[in-house]
């Protein structure tokens, strides 16, 4: 089970469409409250995450979700347009497992998943 957090529908569909093709279950937030939320009653295996959402960011969404025994061993894969080194070093700082750069190769995304849920 995957949660797909993003504020942009255009990347929800096509995340959607390769997870469905890959057999995955998922759920979808739109920002940080209902990543949170969703990740209480959904129980994601794995959240991707957006750095750029609203209320509040990827990054804080993520130090929130690793300061919770309950959630702090998800896996989270950042899947932003941010491309810098610096945006990267707080992500993993933050707790991310793993970091990819929009557009990413579909295909890239399924094994990087694949690891991380094995």
């Amino acid at each position: 089970k995957i949660l797909l957090a993003d504020d942009d529908p255009i990347i929800l569909k096509f995340l959607g469409t390769v997870l469905k093709k890959n057999g995955y279950d998922f759920a979808v937030a739109i920002n940080g409250m209902e990543v949170m939320e969703k990740t209480k009653s959904y129980g994601p295996d794995l959240i991707l995450l957006d750095l750029m959402m609203p209320d509040p960011d990827g990054f804080k969404v993520c130090r929130i979700l690793r300061a919770d025994p309950h959630f702090m061993f998800i896996p989270i894969i950042i899947l932003t347009a941010l491309d810098d080194n610096d945006s990267r070093i707080v992500a993993f700082g933050a707790g991310a497992n793993d970091f990819l750069t929009k557009p990413f190769r579909s295909t890239e995304l399924v094994e990087r998943i694949r690891k991380l849920t094995l």
